[in-house]
């Protein structure tokens, strides 16, 4: 019988990884709720082959502080809880740590992050779990995440997600259900570079 050893870190994230992200729709999903739990007004999600090679999240909410960029992808790292008694008080929706760090190992992964206190942004990469240094960087406040290549490194669990077509299918129904849970959110969804659904600022002030 082999002996019993500890798993490394990578392939607890992976497992992780399988667990939370199913499919590129998981990865919309986890996106998305840290958008709202960061108070964003404003979301766009861009989407490449049902999501199979791109997912794209851009949103005006808080941001990330920069110290925390790289804690963002770090498992067991959250803003969210302290002890244990906080699991039973939790009141928003994502564990942006939590669901960060379980894409980032199973994809080409990129964050670029800036509080409104912030002059610059920070940006980090992660690739199939290896990370890279934050760098400072231009951009608006709010956050973008970039998800290319989802299950690069596991072959096996991206040969059985379904066509474009139907992942995109799953990823539109994900995107539906928490923007119709926040009316005054104003949503974009484009898919291939073609706007899906769009629900603009006039639209929610009506």
């Amino acid at each position: 019988m082999p002996r019993i050893k500890q798993l490394d870190a990578g392939v607890v994230n992976q497992i992780a990884a399988g667990e939370v992200i199913e499919r590129p729709a998981s990865v919309v999903k986890e996106l998305l709720e840290n958008s709202m739990d960061a108070l964003a007004t404003r979301v766009e999600v861009d989407v490449a082959q049902g999501g199979t090679e791109l997912i794209r999240v851009i949103d005006n909410g808080e941001g990330i502080e920069p110290d925390d960029l790289l804690l963002a992808v770090t498992s067991h790292a959250t803003s969210k809880i302290r002890s244990a008694d906080d699991l039973f008080r939790v009141q928003t929706m994502g564990f942006r740590g939590e669901a960060l760090a379980s894409i980032a190992s199973v994809s080409r992964f990129r964050v670029r992050s800036r509080t409104p206190q912030c002059e610059t942004g920070i940006e980090l990469e992660v690739n199939c779990g290896e990370s890279g240094k934050p760098q400072s960087c231009g951009c608006p406040p709010g956050t973008l995440v970039e998800v290319s290549q989802l299950f690069a490194n596991t072959p096996v669990r991206r040969k059985f997600l379904r066509t474009a077509a139907t992942e995109f299918g799953h990823v539109s129904e994900q995107f539906s259900r928490i923007v119709l849970a926040h009316p005054r959110l104003h949503a974009v969804l484009r898919h291939n570079g073609k706007t899906v659904y769009e629900r603009s600022e006039e639209h929610t002030a009506e």
